[in-house]
């Protein structure tokens, strides 16, 4: 939160406090209302309790507030063209606020005569979002802040798996129909933040509360308002602006894994004083003269300067053995409205978060594996395996603060949220690599590896932005601006391996074998930069209501990476360490008085630094309207101007820099040099046809695009310590087979839908959809490198996807009476991929094509799953303040790595995910909730295999997360 809100939010809160006691005598009522036939707010809609005087009209939002003497009411409402609806039973308390969500009003042309329903049936808590799906102008699923309630999740990203389509990979990122993280977008309040996990298109959902959610919905078709890089879905979440009522609620929930927690055998180091708020304390510091060129070493500079180098680098090099402590976290959320003079309206709302979770696998593993030279060889053949135990803590401290004022024509609304993130991930794993003359390139040896890492990631959000409607409702027109600063470290990630030798029983470090002892340091800074203004003209059109809408947007970004990294090396013969990592760096092992150094990796310039920048420059027009009375068509065309540069140079070309060579004369070295620039346009076409009022049929076409990330278009090569496997940019070429040029992958996109609306909530839909991919990109095993596990995002051949969903939401009310608090919700994805495979691939296939096998020209898309099953039944009995649910989440087996040639491919197996949620409100006032939640109650493991023909499939990397039970309690005051 920035200093100069800080008087701002004291001023509101002293102000609100001050007219919640001015107005205490009496009730406040709230709500919305909405136009049934196009799911929009009704603007100057009266509102009126009968046998009073006291009225209140809508604002622009459909909202309205009335105040009055404690007692039962009935509410009239009315507007011109539409049939008056009276909700009977509306109580009003002193010195509270009732709330009545959604109060739809249909054309009277639909409906003759007067509605009258009660007050507690008007709380269908779907109804906003169910309107607005079945109005919507493209394909949209998604999730109410009133589910979220109901069903007990804690966050979004638990709630978001029972979206049509949806999985969630640990419990954070959203994938849509299958696709991978590439091809689907999160957005918050309408415009796309980059998240923790800077590679990623999607935002880590799980650091959201689901007290601070309006709703959220997943986009699955194109608008042309909607940005083109997506083909799976958009997400957008939506954080309330006005709260209905006020809010001040406290939480904390604490969750116990018996396989995980409150156990002595938990691995930990020694880090830093602050470690628990999510950033390093100094304790991982660069050394002063890390960036040196070259270091201090005793062939560059002196015994003295040699010795404070070394002397600067943490001792701490092994793991430590400590209690794991449960998961828990505590969470703060407040906010209200209130009115001040001529009907102007301020808002605010705050939330913090803190969380931290603990994770232990005492039996993790990680494989290399290879098919053999012979065709009559299936098996596959290990290169390397590792097996051994991982700990990870995670720390997330959020913050969210916004303020909304609102004026009769107009809103302005200001939303900072900074999350800052801290994990630590230290492990120990015995390594078995290949004998010598068996696998590849192998040596054969054993080792024994100590890991100590910490990744600490800081982003700040900041949103302006405004709505202003003209009096004659002809026009409306938003603006948005909002900036992102991301920062994160990797400070000092320790990988320490001993070559064990079995003759003799010695260690030692050896490079080309188990390695020398390294040290990492990664940094990295990005902006993101969004600015857009969207018009909407209402006009008529033939007689009939249409919206012509056209607006501009540019999204700059901005990301400095670089890696550091340095290695121990040796003047003579190596001590002996006896296989202990804390004895490497005691007294009288470094230079000067022993024989280690540390020694850097990389030169000047640094092969592993990159500067990147990119600009979208996008525009847009729509034009919506009904040439038939049952027919609603949006058509439009968007355009972006997208241009990417690079600073950076592969190791070949940053060596010969080192010798005196020109950067320009290079061809793997750029200086903000263009490798991407593109201008498309992307149509779209939505048709809507209403079979009856509660039918629909969609139809839907429209373009989009995929683009690589700053990472993929790079020269970087990046180590992950634990597995000690290599991400390479796309940037590097291998003569012959790829030529570096990494380019954007375009989709074309048809979905078809027919959906049936039952009231309250329920809703049967059957959705087809049909994607084609030119040149997608997919994450392959480098052939060339046969020695080391290294990886590289690729294109690919053209790729194509058809599928189909079913979507069933149903009351069991009409079985039988004693049911009708049970619900049932399920919805089932199934997909077909196929990739037709390039000549490069194909071919490396072929050579190690085994008998009795027929390689074909197609396979399976990487990141795409054949299906996605959600399931669940859900108990809601409002008056007792229960709500229980089971639910079930599975994706099918999915395609990871791309292999080829001497390399399997790599698939993750299904995880079945059962779990149950329980919460039941408590007190006279039910304003406690208790949440009960028990996840993986099938004790499913996570696996990820190498699969081969007529072979045993192969660990890549497999972990049993264990059955988490998990206690929550809230209170609002």
């Amino acid at each position: 939160m920035q200093p100069k809100l800080l008087p701002s939010l004291l001023f509101i809160v002293f102000f609100g406090l001050a007219s919640a006691h001015l107005h205490a005598q009496k009730g406040v009522l709230r709500g919305t209302i909405i136009d049934g036939e196009t799911a929009e707010p009704l603007y100057s809609a009266n509102a009126v309790l009968k046998g009073t005087q006291l009225g209140a009209t809508t604002d622009f939002d459909g909202k309205f507030e009335l105040q009055a003497e404690p007692g039962v009411y009935d509410l009239k409402v009315t507007f011109i063209g539409m049939s008056p609806t009276t909700i009977t039973g509306v109580e009003l308390k002193a010195g509270e606020v009732n709330v009545i969500d959604v109060i739809k009003l249909e054309p009277s042309s639909n409906q003759l005569e007067a509605v009258t329903i009660t007050a507690k049936a008007v709380r269908n808590t779907e109804a906003a979002l169910i309107t607005a799906k079945r109005k919507s102008a493209n394909l949209i699923d998604g999730i109410s802040a009133a589910k979220l309630r109901k069903i007990g999740d804690g966050n979004v990203g638990e709630a978001a798996q029972r979206v049509t389509g949806v999985s969630v990979e640990g419990g954070k990122y959203v994938y849509v129909r299958g696709l991978g993280d590439r091809y689907t977008k999160t957005r918050l309040n309408g415009v796309s933040i980059p998240g923790l996990d800077p590679d990623r298109n999607a935002i880590q959902i799980d650091i959201f509360p689901t007290n601070l959610i309006s709703n959220m919905t997943i986009l699955k078709t194109g608008l042309a308002e909607l940005p083109a890089d997506f083909a799976g879905g958009l997400v957008n979440i939506e954080t309330k602006e006005f709260p209905t009522k006020k809010i001040f609620s406290l939480s904390a929930s604490v969750g116990y894994n018996p396989a995980m927690h409150l156990n002595n055998d938990y691995l930990t180091y020694e880090g830093s004083a602050t470690d628990f708020l999510g950033f390093d304390g100094g304790a991982r510091a660069l050394p002063a003269q890390g960036r040196r060129d070259p270091v201090p070493s005793p062939l560059t500079a002196g015994s003295e300067e040699v010795g404070a180098f070394n002397e600067a680098f943490s001792p701490v090099l092994g793991a430590q053995q400590a209690t794991s402590m449960p998961n828990f976290s505590l969470g703060i959320s407040k906010g209200n409205q209130f009115t001040l003079d001529n009907d102007h309206k301020l808002g605010y709302i705050f939330s913090a978060t803190y969380r931290s979770e603990i994770d232990f696998y005492d039996d993790f593993t990680l494989g290399e594996y290879i098919r053999p030279a012979a065709a009559t060889d299936y098996e596959l053949q290990y290169t390397t395996r590792q097996r051994g135990q991982q700990s990870q803590q995670d720390i997330l401290l959020g913050g969210l603060g916004g303020l909304t004022y609102k004026t009769p024509q107009s809103k302005y609304r200001l939303t900072v949220m900074h999350l800052q993130s801290g994990q630590t991930r230290t492990s120990q794993f015995n390594l078995d690599n290949s004998e010598a003359g068996g696998a590849t390139g192998q040596s054969g040896y054993r080792a024994f590896v100590n890991n100590l890492e910490y990744s600490q990631r800081g982003l700040t959000n900041i949103l302006f932005n405004g709505e202003h409607h003209s009096k004659d409702g002809n026009w409306d027109v938003e603006w948005k601006l909002s900036p992102t600063f991301s920062n994160i470290k990797d400070p000092d990630l320790r990988r320490t391996p001993f070559t064990l030798n079995a003759a003799s029983g010695d260690s030692s470090f050896e490079a080309g074998q188990g390695g020398n002892q390294k040290r990492i340091w990664r940094y990295l800074n990005e902006f993101n930069g969004v600015a857009k203004i969207d018009l909407i003209r209402n006009l008529q059109l033939a007689e009939r209501q249409a919206k012509l809408k056209f607006g501009l947007s540019n999204i700059f970004k901005y990301r400095d990476y670089e890696i550091l990294d340095y290695d121990l090396q040796f003047f003579g013969s190596q001590p002996s360490f006896n296989g202990n990592p804390d004895d490497v760096l005691r007294d009288g092992i470094l230079y000067p008085n022993g024989v280690a150094y540390y020694n850097a990796q990389f030169g000047s310039p640094n092969p592993n630094a990159y500067q990147s920048n990119n600009n979208n420059l996008g525009s847009y027009a729509s034009l919506s309207f009904s040439p038939l009375m049952r027919l609603k068509t949006i058509f439009g065309l968007r355009s972006e101007y997208f241009v990417q540069r690079h600073t950076g140079r592969s190791i070949t070309a940053a060596g010969e820099i080192n010798n005196g060579a020109d950067p320009k004369d290079l061809e793997e070295a750029l200086e903000n040099e263009e490798v991407l620039n593109s201008f498309d346009l992307f149509p779209s076409v939505n048709l809507i046809y209403n079979l009856t009022e509660d039918m629909n049929l969609r139809a839907s076409l429209f373009r989009s695009i995929a683009r690589p990330s700053f990472k993929e278009l790079s020269f970087a090569g990046i180590l992950d310590p634990a597995s000690n496997r290599t991400f390479n940019g796309g940037l590097f070429a291998y003569p012959g087979i790829w030529d570096g040029n990494l380019s954007e992958t375009r989709i074309n996109n048809v979905d078809l839908r027919w959906e049936l609306f039952m009231e309250p909530g329920e809703v049967i839909s059957l959705s087809a959809f049909f994607k084609t991919f030119d040149d997608p990109i997919e994450l392959v095993r480098i052939p060339e490198a046969q020695t080391t596990p290294e990886f590289q995002p690729r294109n690919v051949g053209d790729g194509l996807v058809y599928g189909a969903e079913f979507e069933f939401t149903k009351g069991l009310g009409f079985i039988s009476e004693a049911l009708a608090p049970l619900s049932f919700s399920g919805n089932f994805t199934y997909v077909f991929s196929r990739i037709d495979m390039n000549v490069s691939e194909l071919e490396a296939r072929e050579r190690f094509e085994k008998e009795g096998q027929n390689i074909e020209s197609t396979r399976q898309m990487q990141g795409q799953a054949p299906f996605v099953i959600n399931g669940g039944f859900i108990y809601s009995d409002n008056d007792k303040g229960l709500n229980a649910g089971i639910f079930y989440n599975v994706k099918g087996p999915t395609l990871a790595v791309v292999g080829g040639g001497l390399f399997p491919d790599v698939y993750t197996d299904p995880f079945h995910n059962l779990k149950i949620n329980l919460n039941k409100k408590l007190g006279e006032e039910q304003n406690q909730t208790l949440n009960l939640e028990i996840s993986n109650l099938l004790l499913d493991t996570f696996d990820q295999y190498y699969s081969g023909f007529r072979a045993e499939n192969q660990v890549f990397q497999a972990y049993s997360p264990g059955v988490t039970f998990s206690v929550g309690y809230s209170l609002n005051f």
